[in-house]
């Protein structure tokens, strides 16, 4: 890993049983079963941070192509290799496009999503008519998948080909409802200099990650503790 990523840990002299000296003092508790699913959604993007981002392509069963990015994800397993991402419902509460073509198709590609590719990734977030390509929108490039029909973005330098393992629904379908979508990965591709004999090299990535409102963050500021033996 390069330098300029890499630093010490926050706390080397911590010692097992010794405390810490922690800012956090008074809280604000809030009832969430007595608030609207809109400032409930703007404390979550707050809280959970930082959150990675699922680029994901699709196709429709006509074979017109998508592109959305996707915050609400992450892994699940690796035996069988399964991510998962939770796609909201559109503000009139109906479903959006890539949820419609996952169902219909039950194929999706999740390309990574680095510094280099911000901004037409954040344009790909409008609310495009469903007709539209929005790879094609943005310039960035498609790709064939060896393994599923939904393209692949050759500027992401990570490509998840998934099939659709489950879906589960979480709400009753109005906004704020989510539809959580498990992939099984069948073909995974990695950008060549980033690949390291079985692991994957950070600093080759540039991964972005999601904060809350516009704010997005770098990766960098990186420190190793191994794992405790007890």
């Amino acid at each position: 890993m390069t330098d300029e990523l890499r630093g010490p840990a926050p706390n080397p002299e911590w010692q097992r049983g010794s405390k810490i000296h922690s800012p956090v003092d008074q809280m604000v508790s809030l009832d969430l079963r007595t608030m609207a699913s809109t400032p409930i959604y703007k404390l979550l993007i707050g809280a959970i941070v930082p959150r990675p981002i699922a680029f994901i392509s699709t196709v429709s069963p006509e074979g017109k192509g998508n592109l959305a990015p996707f915050s609400f994800f992450n892994g699940v397993s690796s035996d069988p290799p399964c991510i998962m991402v939770a796609i909201t419902r559109k503000p009139d509460g109906g479903k959006k496009d890539t949820l419609r073509n996952i169902e219909a198709t039950r194929q999706f590609v999740v390309n990574s999503v680095s510094e280099w590719m911000a901004e037409p990734m954040n344009y790909c977030s409008a609310d495009f008519p469903y007709e539209v390509d929005e790879m094609e929108q943005v310039g960035l490039t498609p790709i064939p998948s060896l393994t599923v029909k939904p393209p692949r973005v050759k500027e992401s330098p990570i490509h998840l080909e998934c099939e659709l393992y489950n879906t589960m629904e979480v709400g009753d379908g109005r906004p704020g409802s989510s539809t959580i979508v498990v992939g099984r990965i069948v073909t995974m591709h990695i950008h060549e200099r980033a690949y390291d004999n079985g692991r994957i090299r950070i600093e080759e990535l540039r991964p972005l990650s999601r904060l809350a409102g516009f704010s997005y963050g770098k990766t960098s500021g990186i420190f190793d503790i191994p794992r405790p033996k007890l």
